[in-house]
């Protein structure tokens, strides 16, 4: 009579085994694909077999990156896939150290059209670009520089616990994407170091960037036109040129910039802290819905600006930006700045910023309160400002 409870109970386990076989994500070690782990031997088309075979999974996948060194030339990895993707960065991807290989690309390791993809690990991907960065310092013709990792035209990005060295340009950049998670990232390149943006962010909306340590040669951070909804926490930026909106306005036709929010920053030795900057020429562009707060300084030469006469070219004579900036709110931002002026809100006589609000401001200059500027913009200031910031 015990018989019939027992293959109940058999069918059960069993049908609850074939369930945890199904949902656990089938894993794909890139050694298995021909990768050799010894930092010379290009493991690029390995890579995208493993990718092949991950990305048609009709359960979720994971790439697998073991420990070693893994040589890389360009490598795309093309969605859309059948199923979430997790590749798992354990050991330090390696580019070309010849910079022209690269140098004329515009990317090294790209993820296109990919929905539902997890980029997580405590790998490192390393550029390997001080030599294009010599050919620059040199006066010499170069290339422009390919950027380190790129999401273009994805939705529902991880990416966690990476680390960027060294990039021949942008280290991180996500292009047209929705709904982007970024943390723990870490970026490491010399201060002096051209071009080289710890991550840029354009055209995407509802990106986070959180508990993220940035040492590079230009901005930290950089938001492009088109970002929409970006929330960025707990970012310690240095060296660098701080966390910047822009340049915008580069083109007349062109997306604006709203709903973003810096929180909990950290800036030492930077060029600047937190900033919005514009090209002096005709466009319809904005940035509008921005705040800063909760923001610590430590030596920054430029604590808090706003640039909309940004020409290095040259190419904008008595011109005046036509980008519109409005709604910014400075607020809890403390420390010291190199340069005696350390609030510079340079702002468009064309379009002049309106509703912009500081609260809770402390910036000294050599143990003294330091100094404002203040042109084309409407400021209301609450509780304790210093410098005092008048506008005309």
């Amino acid at each position: 009579m015990a018989f019939p409870a027992i293959s109940c109970l058999v069918l059960t386990l069993l049908s609850m085994f074939i369930s945890l076989v199904l949902a656990a994500p089938t894993i794909y070690n890139v050694v298995s694909f021909g990768a050799k782990p010894d930092g010379q031997t290009d493991s690029a088309q390995a890579f995208l077999r493993a990718w092949t075979k991950a990305c048609a999974s009709m359960q979720p996948a994971s790439i697998y990156v073991p420990a070693g060194k893994f040589a890389l030339g360009q490598v795309i990895f093309i969605g859309p896939c059948s199923n979430k993707v997790n590749v798992m960065l354990i050991g330090t991807l390696v580019a070309p150290s010849v910079y022209t290989v690269l140098g004329n690309k515009a990317y090294w390791v790209l993820f296109q059209h990919v929905d539902g993809l997890t980029v997580s690990g405590n790998g490192i991907l390393d550029g390997q670009g001080a030599s294009l960065w010599a050919c620059k310092a040199s006066g010499k013709s170069c290339p422009l520089g390919a950027t380190t990792l790129e999401f273009t035209n994805s939705n529902n990005v991880v990416v966690s616990g990476l680390t960027s060295v060294n990039s021949q340009m942008f280290h991180i950049v996500v292009n047209a994407c929705n709904n982007v998670n970024m943390q723990g990232v870490r970026v490491i390149a010399a201060g002096n170091s051209p071009n080289t943006n710890g991550i840029h962010v354009e055209s995407s909306s509802s990106v986070t960037i959180l508990n993220s340590n940035i040492q590079t040669g230009d901005d930290c951070i950089s938001i492009g036109p088109g970002t929409t909804n970006l929330w960025i926490e707990n970012v310690a930026c240095g060296p660098g040129h701080g966390i910047s909106i822009g340049s915008l306005g580069q083109n007349q036709q062109e997306a604006g910039v709203q709903n973003v929010t810096v929180k909990t920053a950290n800036f030492t030795n930077t060029q600047n802290g937190v900033r919005i900057k514009s090209w002096a020429r005709p466009s319809n562009g904005f940035a509008r819905n921005v705040i800063f707060q909760h923001v610590d300084m430590m030596n920054v030469e430029n604590p808090i600006i706003i640039d909309q006469n940004y020409c290095p070219s040259g190419g904008c004579p008595n011109q005046a930006s036509g980008v519109k900036i409005s709604n910014v709110t400075f607020q809890d931002i403390h420390g010291t700045s190199t340069t005696e002026v350390a609030v510079n809100l340079n702002c468009s006589s064309g379009n002049p910023c309106s509703i912009i609000t500081v609260e809770s401001i402390m910036l000294t200059y050599k143990n003294q309160v330091a100094k404002s500027s203040c042109n084309h913009a409407s400021v209301t200031s609450s509780g304790s400002v210093q410098p005092v910031i008048n506008c005309l």
